[in-house]
């Protein structure tokens, strides 16, 4: 179904960390800033645990929540900017699909996404990612739930 739409945001991966030469005498460089689901680990633990997430997603709501109105339309929900270096236009597929998706978020048919609805997606996510149930993912954890299926095919028995 839609089980890749969710998820794909917050799976964008980071650049690893170059290892710095051990013989050279140059200052230890900043590794690059935390990308995708991992720029919510708060205490740089390697993990995102649950008080992370949520505090990460309700900032990534208010970022999203543009003319702050407190819900988000289709447009506020799947926003590109045009000046991000190899930023395009989704295609055909991509808007149906965010179209789909968006339909799912907007619980209540109102044609917007509350923070509740947005936040209850959050946390399906969430749980989702949290294969072993421990409260706390990372992004093997999340890469390997992507991989299973999110329902069981129905038998037809007879």
């Amino acid at each position: 179904m839609l089980r890749l739409i969710p998820l794909a945001a917050l799976l964008l991966l980071g650049v690893p960390a170059l290892a710095a030469d051990p013989d050279t005498k140059s200052p230890p460089q900043a590794s690059p800033p935390a990308r995708g689901m991992m720029r919510y680990d708060a205490n740089k633990d390697g993990w995102v645990d649950k008080a992370e997430w949520k505090a990460g997603q309700e900032a990534r709501f208010k970022e999203l929540d543009t003319n702050k109105d407190g819900k988000l339309s289709q447009d506020e929900l799947f926003a590109r900017t045009p000046a991000a270096p190899g930023n395009v236009l989704p295609s055909d597929r991509q808007h149906e699909r965010q179209s789909a998706f968006f339909q799912l978020m907007d619980s209540d048919k109102d044609g917007s996404v509350s923070k509740s609805e947005f936040m209850a997606q959050a946390d399906r996510n969430f749980a989702r990612c949290d294969l072993d149930k421990d409260g706390r993912i990372n992004t093997s954890e999340c890469r390997q739930a992507l991989r299973r299926p999110t329902t069981t095919p129905v038998r037809n028995e007879r």
